[in-house]
């Protein structure tokens, strides 16, 4: 009863996202043929509204695809990246919207601007695009690894699924380590702590990480950012502590995974190799500790001796004991005296 109630929430739900995709490309279309300003305006106001009713769609998408009560989620993945594709569609259609509402201002502004400010402003809008790529790109990479985790979860043993999972989720800390340090120089080159030259020299290798890293043959360069000098900032903004955090988690996991299953052997050990008070005799308990004496060795008997050697003070020590025993105990005297001299004829007899 409960999957059926799920199944009618999540094919009402996919119903609204097709409807709200058409509307949004037809006011999309319409944005694109008309050339008055005011109505391209309107239609973008309408167009902000549609996409948040799509968005909204997509945060409930993810929380399904995440659940386990959802055996096939191939649908609820195919219209969750139909989503995505109109948010990309938005960001373009918006940034081009204000490009040309402030177009003309912005050519008058740039013909009285001083050269330097000019080249800094360019390099500022070349870092945010830098930025806006590369979250592009996690958005994507976190999309297939949900989407991969799925088939994990289920238990299938796929070796290239696997490591394709291990390789997207490395690239998206890569993508954010960039994100950071590209983030922390804009904010520094705008506040005017760092020299324009310096970040226009890095251009080529940042542009070659963003467009390139998904290339079979892609060498990353992780010493880009060297020459500017970001560690101090780096502090300053936590940015070094987060990515440091961030790339041993894996590592502290299986360190308390190891030290658990250590502490749970050194129990098993210590449990199964203890001696138990049952298992111990009555007489292992009564022995003395002169007891366990080991055997002494002897000197080679010599040819004039006609008795061989003891192999040990055993005897010696059951003679003392048995005299002891004779003197505490209850028994007849007889029978004291017989076991006495019993002992005494196993010392003197070889043959014992």
């Amino acid at each position: 009863m409960a999957n059926r109630k799920l199944q009618t929430e999540i094919d009402r739900v996919l119903k609204k996202v097709s409807e709200g995709v058409a509307t949004f490309e037809e006011i999309f279309d319409k944005i694109q043929a008309t050339n008055n300003a005011n109505q391209k305006e309107k239609l973008e106001q309408d167009l902000k509204k549609e996409i948040k009713k799509l968005q909204r769609h997509r945060d409930q998408i993810k929380t399904w695809i995440s659940s386990n009560d959802i055996k096939d989620k191939r649908a609820l993945l195919d219209n969750r990246k139909l989503i995505e594709q109109q948010m990309e569609k938005f960001k373009a259609c918006e940034k081009e919207m204000k490009t040309k509402a402030y177009s003309k201002e912005g050519l008058l502004q740039l013909t009285k601007m001083d050269p330097k400010e000019k080249e800094k402003m360019e390099t500022c809008e070349w870092l945010n695009n830098m930025v806006e790529q590369l979250g592009l790109q996690i958005e994507a990479a976190e999309a297939e690894i949900e989407s991969l985790q799925v088939v994990v979860k289920k238990g299938r043993k796929d070796v290239q699924k696997l490591d394709r999972l291990t390789e997207i989720e490395h690239a998206v800390e890569r993508h954010k380590w960039h994100t950071n340090r590209l983030e922390l120089i804009l904010r520094l080159l705008e506040n005017g702590n760092i020299p324009t030259e310096k970040v226009i020299n890095i251009q080529e290798d940042v542009k070659y990480y963003v467009e390139s890293n998904q290339e079979p043959d892609f060498a990353e360069d992780e010493n880009i950012y060297d020459d500017l000098n970001l560690e101090e900032e780096e502090e300053l903004y936590g940015i070094a502590n987060e990515d440091h955090q961030s790339s041993h988690e894996s590592n502290s996991d299986a360190e308390v995974s190891i030290s658990t299953s250590y502490e749970a052997i050194s129990t098993t050990i210590a449990t199964t190799t203890k001696p138990k008070e049952d298992n111990i005799s009555f007489a292992e308990k009564m022995k003395s500790p002169a007891s366990n004496v080991s055997e002494v060795p002897q000197s080679p008997p010599s040819s004039d001796s006609v008795y061989p050697p003891l192999k040990s003070t055993t005897a010696s020590r059951t003679l003392a004991e048995v005299a002891r025993e004779s003197s505490t105990t209850s028994a007849p005297s007889s029978q004291r005296y017989l076991s006495a001299t019993t002992a005494s004829s196993a010392l003197q007899d070889p043959t014992t």
